[in-house]
């Protein structure tokens, strides 16, 4: 869900998006660790997630981001069944360099994990060939 309408890869560009753990997304699923919940490698990809739809029809024609940098700060678990949804924020654009801010919370409002996201604004065509 997009929080701006305006079509321009400015800063406070925002999206949220929701994730009900599966079995998929844990731990053990994914193979970061032995426990049957919500593994910080997928709160990762939900962050990434969040970051790319809230720059979605932005970025100029030919163009796309790929992430560069991230830091984790994951503190509660997140069992089968619950959701968590990632609100990222666009905090600053420096040329090809976007800085995202993105909060991860439970139902309850308890912030699950917090995370520092860089991408890069590349030329789609020459980044994959």
């Amino acid at each position: 869900m997009h929080d701006d309408d305006d079509e321009q890869c400015l800063p406070g560009r925002r999206c949220r998006i929701s994730l009900t753990v599966s079995e998929n997304d844990t731990a053990i699923a994914l193979g970061s660790g032995d426990v049957p919940v919500l593994a910080s490698p997928r709160v990762v990809a939900l962050a990434e997630q969040a970051c790319v739809e809230a720059i979605l029809g932005t970025l100029e024609e030919g163009k796309t981001s790929v992430g560069s940098w991230v830091e984790l700060e994951h503190n509660l678990p997140s069992r089968v069944g619950e959701t968590v949804t990632a609100a990222a924020t666009l905090l600053g654009v420096h040329g090809r360099r976007l800085e995202f801010s993105i909060s991860v919370k439970n139902e309850a409002g308890e912030e699950v994990a917090h995370l520092r996201h860089r991408r890069v604004i590349v030329t789609r065509d020459k980044f994959i060939t």
